[in-house]
């Protein structure tokens, strides 16, 4: 690359900081430029725990990945070819950042964003800069832009007027100024007087820049490819006589329109500060009139003010046309950025099918619904654990009875010590030292056809029952010869009709005082008299009990049998008993990580070893 050259459509930068818009910017730039790799060859956030990361970005319609580095040693050793570093970091740190960047070997142009920098230390900066040949833009810059082959961060604004700006390719005029928000417009102006920029420079509005005016319109003369100059000056400083000596040596020789501005800080109070640092006229001779008239009289191209400028660039770019100078860039069509996805759905420009239809909740809102209900309502009126289960499983307002009956079994369903499978697995577990998912997980993966099961298993073949039109001993034959299982629901270990199960005489006892009606259960009761004459313990046990009335609780609420169906097939059932008894192994896993207890093996009596 040419010495008069910061970048071409190679250059890579690594972006100090993580700056997910910027960086996207960066590469939609790039993308109707044509370039072949991505601008932007890293990103450094020294607060990130792990040394590398990712970040996904666009390039195009597809996605890439953008690596992160803890420290600019990782990134700069990677991407050895990034030549440019744009310094996110906040006046703060942007000192050190720089600083490191300018005393590494690979980094050749270093662009501070940050403002406020103390002049004592954007003075070393330059020092540093000058002894090792680097260039800086800033601080207090927006960058700049190669036409055609590179932008910095959010140089030269929106997509729409970096394509009205024609930057997608260059054009013949150099331009540099001070201030990055003019040199937006002055980016537009220039594409509507002439072919369009070549490269744009802000160099940023502090007192003290790291590279000057004349630094980038001498770059500009000495770049074959580029005509015309063009730049902004501003109110305050002496940066701009510097032109005027370059232009009266002879050192310039391209035509420069240019511009001081602050010419109404005349009418205006003394002292007063134009947005930027250097912005203030401490001297006659830093009145913007006056760096206007210097530059005139030394063969400048100066209008007789901003509203004539672009009259003014649009005159001498013609002029060199028609002395054959320059000859106009071509137009082309830029490739097309595709909108994306959240900003198309905003506009209504696309409709894209769902893949998850969802009617029981919806937190899209600032309060989440439940089957259409706010949760603040919710918990303002205090409503129980029942009636949100009626909204997010039934997707209805269940009536109070109903809430009883479902916290009733969720209380039924908590426990039932430490010997039953789930329970036992998730101590194991808890004991091996895992998590409180993993064993509860461990727990919750023995419920099935032997353990839990048998609550709708009865609800299901009881049902069956009942639609079939069978009386009991039929029922029981059914069940024998056909199906080949015992009934499910039908029998205990230990409780028998002498000795009854507390919690089916509680559940019992609640559904004759609450339900109008329950077939299942007087059915399955007919049912228990037929089995418990062969056996005593051969009694509806709490799951079939759970089941069968959770079934006349359907009736009761007027669902209809289709309804009916479809709870059943959603496995309700077995939905009530995995709440309910997770309640209970988490607590047995509290209980044996409250007792630091060691991994548990089996004994050896407890096994019965045979060859």
């Amino acid at each position: 690359m040419e010495s008069y050259e910061l970048f071409n459509s190679d250059t890579q930068a690594i972006i100090y900081g993580f700056q997910a818009n910027p960086v996207q910017r960066m590469l939609d730039f790039d993308y109707i430029c044509k370039r072949k790799k991505p601008s932007v060859a890293a990103m450094i956030r020294p607060t990130q725990e792990a040394a590398i990361a990712y970040h996904k970005v666009f390039w195009g319609s597809k996605e890439i990945v953008i690596p992160i580095y803890k420290t600019l040693q990782m990134a700069v050793k990677k991407h050895p070819s990034a030549d440019v570093m744009i310094n996110f970091a906040s006046f703060r740190s942007a000192y050190d950042t720089s600083k490191e960047a300018l005393e590494t070997d690979t980094i050749r142009v270093v662009v501070i964003i940050a403002e406020g920098v103390p002049e004592r230390q954007s003075r070393i900066l330059l020092k540093i800069a000058e002894e090792r040949n680097k260039v800086i833009i800033g601080p207090a810059t927006v960058g700049g832009i190669k036409a055609g082959a590179f932008k910095i961060a959010n140089t030269a604004g929106t997509l729409e007027n970096i394509l009205l700006s024609k930057l997608y390719r260059p054009g013949s005029v150099g331009f540099v100024s001070k201030s990055g928000g003019l040199s937006n417009e002055m980016n537009f102006m220039i594409a509507q007087t002439t072919d369009g920029v070549y490269e744009s420079i802000a160099i940023g509005g502090d007192r003290y820049p790291g590279s000057r005016l004349i630094d980038h319109l001498l770059r500009y003369e000495a770049n074959p490819n580029i005509k015309m100059l063009v730049c902004l000056g501003e109110i305050g400083g002496t940066e701009e006589y510097e032109i005027v000596d370059t232009l009266k040596n002879g050192k310039i020789t391209k035509p420069i329109a240019i511009w001081v501005t602050g010419t109404a800080a005349k009418i205006l109070p003394k002292g007063l500060q134009f947005g930027h640092a250097g912005a203030m006229a401490g001297s006659s001779k830093e009145t913007a009139e006056a760096k206007n008239q210097a530059l005139k009289e030394a063969g400048a191209l100066v209008p007789e003010s901003y509203e004539d400028f672009d009259k003014l660039i649009k005159e001498t770019y013609e002029k060199l046309v028609q002395e054959g100078k320059i000859k106009p860039a071509k137009e082309e069509e830029p490739p097309k950025i595709p909108t994306d996805f959240n900003e198309a759905v905003r506009l209504g420009l696309v409709r894209r099918p769902t893949d998850v239809v969802v009617t029981v909740s919806d937190d899209r809102g600032d309060v989440p619904t439940f089957a259409g209900v706010g949760l603040d309502n919710i918990v303002r009126e205090n409503r129980s654990i029942g009636y949100v289960i009626g909204l997010l499983w039934f997707k209805r307002e269940l009536p109070e009875f109903a809430q009883q009956f479902i916290e009733m079994v969720i209380k039924l369903t908590a426990d039932h010590g430490p010997a039953v499978s789930g329970a036992h697995n998730a101590i194991i577990t808890a004991r091996a030292g895992k998590d409180l998912m993993s064993a509860l997980a461990s727990g919750i993966l023995t419920i099935g056809p032997r353990f839990g099961g048998a609550i709708s298993d009865a609800a299901k073949y009881i049902r069956e029952a009942l639609q079939k039109g069978m009386n009991p001993p039929e029922f029981i034959k059914y069940m024998k010869d056909v199906v080949q299982i015992n009934i499910p629901g039908i029998g205990h270990r230990i409780k028998s009709v002498q000795n009854p199960d507390v919690r089916v005489l509680l559940l019992k006892e609640f559904v004759f005082k609450n339900f109008k009606k329950h077939p299942h259960l007087d059915f399955a009761l007919e049912v228990e008299k037929l089995t418990t004459s062969k056996r005593n313990n051969l009694i509806l046990n709490v799951d079939g009990c759970i089941g069968i009335t959770f079934l006349d609780l359907l009736e009761n609420l007027d669902f209809t049998s289709e309804e009916i169906e479809d709870v059943i097939y959603s496995e309700a059932l077995n939905g009530l008993f995995v709440l309910g008894r997770s309640i209970g192994m988490m607590g047995h896993i509290f209980d044996q990580k409250r007792q630091r207890a060691g991994l548990y093996r089996q004994p050896w009596d407890e096994i019965l070893f045979s060859e």
